[in-house]
């Protein structure tokens, strides 16, 4: 058994534990269950909570998760709007995301999807001094898309 402040109390029965923690005001805790003896601890339960509730949120606050950001393109779209497009993924990237770029086809286009393969190629191409493609070309259903993520 461990008391309040840390320091080793020794092995004791169960109801003489109980009894201690219960004078001193505090609860019975059994830290490590699995030791042999088990091991419990002097505390407050709640102020022991709490603190363990702050340590998560501190280390997933210093966690840095990758959003996936998303970009549409359409296989007769005109160069003004590639350019416009290309601009924001450019950008995107700069901004440390992954980029999920596809080309979306509709009604008879699907006959000539590689006109869409035409235009991933070249963002490929124009992106190729800040990103690298995490995912090859791939058809899912009626999109053609890739996944760009920065060097």
């Amino acid at each position: 058994m461990i008391g309040p402040d840390g320091e080793q109390i020794g092995v004791l029965p169960v109801k003489e534990a109980q009894q201690m923690a219960y004078e001193r005001g505090l609860d019975l805790v059994e830290v490590s269950p699995m030791a042999n003896p088990p091991v419990c601890r002097i505390l407050d339960y709640g102020k022991y909570k709490y603190e363990l509730s702050k340590k998560k949120k501190l280390a997933k606050k210093k966690q840095h998760t990758v959003q996936l950001k998303e970009m549409r393109y359409r296989p007769k779209i005109e160069e003004h709007d590639y350019q416009f497009k290309t601009r924001h993924v450019r950008q995107f990237l700069l901004d440390g995301f992954k980029v999920k770029v596809f080309v979306e086809f509709r009604g008879r286009e699907m006959a000539h999807t590689e006109f869409g393969r035409k235009i991933l190629d070249r963002l490929q191409e124009e992106l190729s001094d800040i990103a690298v493609v995490e995912q090859k070309p791939k058809m899912e259903g009626r999109r053609l898309s890739i996944i760009v993520m920065p060097k």
